[in-house]
């Protein structure tokens, strides 16, 4: 029946389900289980309960019950029952199992059962093609496995036009199903879509093995429905889409699960999309889109790069939806949830982008991305993984975003973390494809866990809500405009914990707001300072709080640890070397020495700010501009611009 049960219980996603706010159950014995909603106010995703049959795992036969067909050029050769050959098309009309060898220069095999057939194709060192139509088609069962048998290669190829009966499209790929279709067993297939897609389904596609190189004028996987992939090896090229789920008439429909194998993917367009939820436990994936991040909307120097990454312009000349047409990594329309896998991804549109929430509990990702690394237009949550965005326009962007664990390291050309800053102004001179925010006073950053490290062109951390460090370890480099700040919010920033280094330019620079309960130093340097000089706090033993050498030109930092304690003296030197361990910037153990001291301060309360001849410092709070700051010139987004609103670069 339609809509059969996936009955393999992932042991991770059992686990999943325990956590608190997953709630998704398991799939009742013959239904596939469908996401739940996810709503914009909520930060977790309810993860798809995905279970595989024995018959969608198991790729053996029995070959005394088969009826076996060998394919000679242009006609067949049939040893059982249930297949007939008529000119050049073969038809199935019975359920059972059908063993294909040989080579079929022409032709076509259509299966046409019954509704509640299950019908198995093994392919045991079976070539097809067909110049004019599909050379797999399944008009009618309610699932068809296509088997590849153990050791055996496979090819099935189509021509470039297909010939269709009056008012007909259909179908649009080399192997097409209007029902569910498997893919099991160790062998492997060869597939040339090059009328259209490779292999599609207006069902469930389920693939649990086999070594598949799929090259496809438009998609390579569809699985209209749902796809869920268990495991095996893929190759795939194609024209727009790599992988495609695009069900847009069924919340319940349109999921992906990647559950295991390994994937090599470059598509023109997005390299794997769901239309609503897209779920990932394990697997492999290196994935190029679009041309890669060197094929972005924007050059280097931020000038438009006319014809490359402008996805709205393309939708428009092809006369489709335009959030249909992007060059993303991994995208989804109602939320992204990964719990494991990784990632090598470089596209020249955003990497990660969800349309809902995007919630990253595990998984190693290296990114490189003309635009955005890692994008949600609700809830942005990394709870753990490992995340290394080498390349992007704004790193992570969301209306919110959590971050309590795991280990992010970014370069970026704007802001290194952005809570819904794509419409404020704050971006280097706007680009094609910006995101757009509503006004929302809900939008925040908050930090509880983890390790943050961050080198940014423009905002460091920006925030147009409130900022949250509550623990972890967060370092920025950057920026040296005077436009933009190492930290950036327009409501509160609040710190109750954790590690804070945080150095750039100085004229839109902010401290930490008075609501706070951790301690923290803001220094506003009188002249600018060469990127590599060392910044050491040290106590009044002369033990060090903290050793930062900030990647870039700096003339303020944000220093927040907990051993920083009111009514203390600490000695604030500049230069010298450290003996430590050195991760982003930060020593960690060894000794500080042959520094200059700059000055002596005292912690009197939450936020101290001061200059680096231990004056102090006030106003600095929401960005008032700081020694040689000048007027209080707005930029867009209502924040304050020095020096009569010309930014300078330092």
């Amino acid at each position: 029946m339609k809509n059969r049960a996936l009955r393999y219980l992932s042991l991770l996603l059992a686990a999943l389900m325990t956590i608190a706010g997953f709630t998704g159950c398991a799939a009742a014995v013959d239904t596939v289980s469908s996401p739940a909603a996810v709503t914009d106010s909520a930060t977790e995703i309810n993860p798809i309960a995905v279970e595989y049959s024995r018959e969608d795992l198991d790729g053996s036969w029995d070959a005394s019950t088969a009826t076996t067909i060998t394919l000679k050029g242009s006609s067949f050769a049939v040893d059982g029952t249930g297949a007939a050959a008529e000119d050049r098309i073969l038809t199935i009309s019975a359920a059972g199992t059908y063993v294909f060898n040989g080579t079929l220069t022409d032709g076509q095999i259509v299966v046409d059962a019954g509704k509640d057939d299950t019908v198995r194709l093994v392919l045991n060192g079976a070539n097809l093609s067909c110049s004019d139509s599909a050379p797999i088609y399944s008009k009618q069962a309610d699932k068809m496995i296509l088997t590849l048998a153990d050791g055996t290669k496979n090819t099935v190829e189509d021509g470039t036009a297909y010939t269709y009966a009056e008012g007909e499209d259909e179908p649009d790929a080399a192997i097409f199903s209007q029902d569910d279709l498997t893919i099991n067993g160790s062998g492997s297939l060869k597939v040339k879509g090059n009328f259209n897609n490779g292999i599609g389904t207006k069902d469930n596609l389920i693939i649990t093995g086999g070594t598949l190189d799929i090259t496809a004028a438009k998609d390579g996987l569809r699985g209209r429905d749902s796809i869920a992939i268990h495991d095996g090896t893929f190759n795939i090229e194609a024209g727009e889409d790599a992988i495609q789920s695009n069900n847009d008439e069924d919340g319940t429909k349109g999921w992906i699960s990647l559950d295991g194998g390994q994937f090599t993917i470059t598509a023109g367009n997005d390299g794997i999309q769901a239309e609503t939820l897209l779920q990932v436990t394990a697997g492999e994936f290196t994935l190029t889109t679009g041309g890669g991040s060197a094929n972005a909307s924007t050059r280097s120097n931020g000038e438009t790069r006319p014809g490359r990454g402008q996805w709205e312009t393309i939708a428009k000349e092809n006369n489709v939806a335009e959030d249909t047409v992007s060059a993303k990594g991994v995208k989804a329309g109602t939320g992204i949830l990964i719990t494991g896998g990784v990632f090598a991804i470089d596209s020249s549109d955003d990497a990660v982008h969800s349309n809902g929430n995007l919630v990253i509990k595990s998984g190693e990702f290296a990114i490189t991305s003309g635009d955005d690394g890692i994008h949600a237009d609700s809830a942005l949550t990394v709870d753990d993984g490992s995340i290394l965005i080498s390349k992007c326009y704004e790193g992570l962007e969301g209306a919110s975003i959590t971050v309590n664990g795991g280990t992010i390291r970014l370069t970026a050309r704007d802001d290194g973390l952005n809570a819904a800053g794509g419409n404020d102004g704050s971006s280097l001179g706007g680009r094609p494809g910006q995101n757009n925010f509503s006004a929302n006073e809900n939008y925040f950053i908050r930090i509880t866990g983890g390790y943050v490290a961050v080198d940014a062109s423009g905002d460091g951390i920006d925030s147009n809500g409130k900022l949250y460090f509550n623990g972890g370890t967060v370092l920025v480099n950057g920026p040296t405009s005077n436009g933009n700040g190492a930290m950036d919010y327009d409501g509160t920033c609040e710190v109750t914990g954790g590690t804070l280094a945080i150095a750039g330019s100085s004229g839109m620079a902010q401290a930490p707001g008075n609501t706070s309960t951790q301690n923290s130093l803001t220094v506003y340097y009188s002249s600018i300072q060469k990127a590599g000089t060392l910044v050491n706090l040290a106590d009044e033993s002369g033990k060090s709080i903290l050793t930062f050498s900030p990647a870039k030109d700096y003339q303020s930092i944000v220093i927040s640890t907990p051993d920083l304690k009111q009514g203390k003296t600490y000695t604030l030197s500049s230069g010298g070397s450290c003996s430590g361990n050195l991760s982003d910037g930060l020593y960690t153990r060894g000794a500080y020495s042959s520094g200059v001291k700059l000055t002596d301060v005292t912690i009197s309360g939450t936020v101290t700010a001061i200059s680096d001849d231990g004056s102090q410092v006030s106003g600095r709070m929401g960005g008032m501009p700081g020694p040689g700051g000048g007027g209080m010139e707005k930029r867009p987004g209502g924040r304050p611009m020095p020096n009569g609103g010309n930014p300078s670069t330092q």
